[in-house]
């Protein structure tokens, strides 16, 4: 089982949302709808449910607008994606990370921005506590601080600049209409 965030889970929904950025170029990451459909198509392959955590989906459907009911519709449309609560489980793994932040230097210790606001922290860490919850053992986001709380859990993280480029179409077409 893995985990989407916000920014991989936009771009099933909308191959033409911006990219993420690459944090080690600051460049928008190349053919990222590519690479998330590519995933897709793996994790699937491989029996693999893909987890939207509740927050996850809040964040994302705050700005649809009129996409609201077909994001949902893809959602809920799809045997491969599963839509999780934050529920009591989640509750308790998202007091005990927080918990033990506080006892190694305070909520923000672990926070890639050291401004970050309570309520980003909270948030951030709600996603990884459904993860963690839910079983999960990846999680795919391109937030920091969502990347820095899942390793700290001891979940794989992996931004989408890390993914995999799909196959070339080994049957590339042959140009004929050369001119002399």
């Amino acid at each position: 089982m893995v985990v989407f965030d916000s920014a991989v889970l936009l771009l099933v929904l909308d191959p033409n949302a911006k990219a993420p950025s690459d944090p080690a170029t600051g460049e928008s990451v190349e053919k990222a709808a590519e690479r998330i459909e590519y995933l897709i198509g793996n994790l699937t392959a491989d029996k693999e449910k893909i987890v939207i955590p509740t927050p996850v989906l809040s964040e994302v459907l705050v700005h649809a607008g009129d996409a609201l009911q077909p994001y949902l519709d893809t959602l809920n449309g799809q045997a491969a994606f599963r839509i999780a609560p934050f529920d009591q489980k989640a509750a308790i793994e998202a007091a005990l990370a927080m918990s033990d932040a506080i006892r190694r230097g305070g909520h923000r210790v672990d926070a890639a921005n050291p401004d970050a606001t309570k309520t980003k922290i909270k948030f951030d860490r709600q996603i990884v506590a459904i993860a963690k919850a839910e079983g999960a053992h990846t999680v795919y986001s391109d937030d920091e601080d969502v990347h820095r709380y899942a390793k700290r859990a001891g979940l794989k993280a992996y931004r989408t600049v890390e993914l995999d480029l799909p196959p070339e179409d080994p049957q590339q077409s042959l140009d004929f209409d050369t001119q002399d």
